[in-house]
């Protein structure tokens, strides 16, 4: 079956990535209203050059915008917050490392979203443990569980 397996598109990537936000806990999500994800296959030269990276293949995920705790609604004309995935930088990671592809989206997509929240990295480790194995191992394009 491994001959036939192939990596996900970009589109693909952003399904699997929304689904995975779906099976995050209710409480976290609702504080993620607002916040736009998308999925692309490199950061630009701006954010490289922003972040210091030294190649395109170091940022997995990217946090954009004002954190919750630092936001002020006497702030007009900011722009949305922004949590970008790094679609070609997370599978050269998954190439390289013993864990599901599911496993590392949902990784970087807490560790972003607790840059949303202002979190700590043991915050962040604790609502990842939240949320299943199981759901780690979904197939692309599977619908999220409720429940």
């Amino acid at each position: 079956m491994w001959h036939q397996a192939k990596a996900p598109d970009l589109a693909e990537m952003e399904d699997m990535t929304h689904a995975m936000l779906a099976l995050l806990p209710e409480d976290f999500r609702k504080l993620c209203a607002g916040v736009i994800i998308r999925v692309d296959d490199f950061p630009t030269d701006e954010v490289l050059e922003e972040m210091q990276a030294e190649t395109e293949f170091d940022l997995l995920g990217l946090f954009q915008g004002v954190g919750l705790p630092f936001q002020s609604h006497d702030n007009t004309g900011q722009l949305p917050n922004m949590i970008w995935l790094y679609r070609r930088p997370i599978l050269d990671y998954w190439a390289e490392h013993d864990e599901t592809l599911g496993h590392i989206v949902r990784h970087v997509l807490i560790h972003e979203i607790g840059h949303h929240f202002g979190l700590s990295d043991a915050d962040m480790e604790a609502i990842e443990a939240q949320v299943t194995d199981e759901a780690a191992e979904m197939p692309l394009g599977a619908p999220p569980r409720s429940g």
